[in-house]
């Protein structure tokens, strides 16, 4: 019987390591992508760290849910009915009930502490900003206004979407940015999936019921798709923008060329002319990468 046993619980763990090997093969992905879960990678610190909570939160999951599994299923296998005899009873068990107590305390306990710091460390905002930058949506637009930037006509370096061009949000890396979000008619959402983040864009930060600004650090260059998270009417899904990271460097220049007159047009370089102008590879492409506009040609389609 003892031999039998063994056997059978032998099967069962090369089953289970079968099928996890097999789950692991046939998804296709590396390491990183399973520790991930899902979650994209993040380009900010902010965005590794909730990424890192998400990750240890689901492992956690998963380990409970194995336990669980295993306590359910060991009686179902051996402790099947082998006579009319009831098998001993623990209902009256005290200390096991006390363990089945505290383990799930703790286990909560633990969560909110990694979620509350993880929470306090992504929402902190007690650094100086080395730039600020208004983000303020309306239908179905955004305006990207740098205040401590002047054009030479004495107004803030302002970049603002068309119908041909998406709004780009020029940052720099490794720098601190504090984000002020306004909106200017109803409720739309400042989405960046790269930040692993959103926050909503109220039209009365008085009557908001969560803070109007937020702040982070980018870590790496490149283009990154934003959107409006929040239905905010017709044209909601073209309410796109991009967030370009430039080095430091970069970003000044583009800086510079934003408060001159262009000699070309007389008027102060907008953000795809001062882009152009700085000739600096795919990173200072003039137009947005990774979205386009909505297409308003109402010849552009035909019907079927």
């Amino acid at each position: 019987m003892r031999l039998m046993e063994g056997t059978r619980k032998a099967r069962v763990a090369k089953l289970a390591g079968l099928a996890g090997l097999v789950a692991v093969a046939a998804s296709g992905c590396s390491t990183d992508e399973v520790l991930r879960f899902g979650w994209p990678v993040g380009i900010t610190p902010q965005a590794d760290s909730m990424r890192d909570l998400w990750t240890g939160s689901v492992i956690a999951a998963l380990a409970v849910g194995l336990i669980v599994a295993i306590l359910i299923l060991w009686p179902v296998v051996f402790h099947r009915k082998r006579s009319e005899e009831l098998p001993k009873q623990l209902q009256y068990n005290h200390p096991l009930e006390i363990v089945y107590t505290v383990i799930p305390v703790v286990i909560v306990a633990v969560l909110f502490y990694f979620t509350a710091t993880t929470e306090n460390y992504v929402t902190d905002k007690s650094h100086t900003p080395d730039v600020t930058v208004d983000v303020i949506g309306f239908q179905w637009n955004w305006e990207f206004k740098y205040d401590n930037y002047k054009t030479p006509d004495g107004n803030p370096v302002s970049t603002v979407g068309s119908s041909s061009e998406i709004p780009l949000l020029v940052l720099p890396t490794k720098k601190w940015i504090q984000y002020n979000l306004l909106s200017t008619d109803v409720i739309h959402s400042f989405w960046v999936p790269a930040f692993n983040f959103k926050r909503d864009v109220f039209p009365d930060p008085d009557k908001n019921n969560q803070d109007s600004s937020f702040q982070n650090t980018i870590d790496q260059t490149g283009a990154f798709v934003g959107h409006c998270a929040e239905l905010c009417g017709a044209y909601h899904s073209a309410m796109n923008f991009e967030v370009r990271a430039l080095p430091d460097d970069l970003f000044q220049q583009y800086m510079s060329l934003r408060t001159k007159v262009n000699t070309k047009t007389g008027k102060p370089y907008t953000a795809s002319e001062a882009l152009a102008e700085m000739n600096c590879g795919d990173l200072c492409a003039p137009l947005a990468t990774t979205t386009h506009p909505f297409n308003t040609d109402r010849t552009a389609r035909t019907g079927s």
